[in-house]
């Protein structure tokens, strides 16, 4: 197993206007998009637990192959520049993340989707 920090290109988080945030997940090459998206780590479910989430937060959890991304928006508590936002531009928001473990991939698994 490998930790999906270890994996991804790009792992960043960014205000999606006021009241959300954005993370975004970019690989570079398209066996390790596969690989993570086929494990199955990246799930609201999985997103919900790291942040403390309600499943109707989850706005958006895209798995775009062409660009070799993930992106997942979610409402954020409190709205940016708030009185007790303690991120303004969301970017610090990616950190949960890190230490997702991403099993090898079954090649068989691959084929089938």
């Amino acid at each position: 197993m490998e930790r999906l920090i270890d994996l991804a290109a790009v792992l960043r988080s960014k205000n999606s206007g006021p009241f959300s945030i954005t993370l975004d997940i970019l690989f570079d090459t398209s066996e390790k998009f596969w690989r993570v998206r086929n494990s199955g780590v990246i799930s609201r479910e999985t997103i919900e637990n790291l942040y403390n989430l309600n499943s109707e937060d989850i706005t958006e959890l895209v798995f775009y192959e062409k660009g070799l991304g993930i992106k997942i928006t979610f409402n954020r508590s409190i709205s940016s520049g708030t009185v007790g936002d303690r991120d303004v531009y969301g970017a610090q928001q990616h950190a949960p993340l890190f230490n997702i473990f991403v099993p090898k991939e079954d090649l068989n698994e691959r084929e089938k989707n």
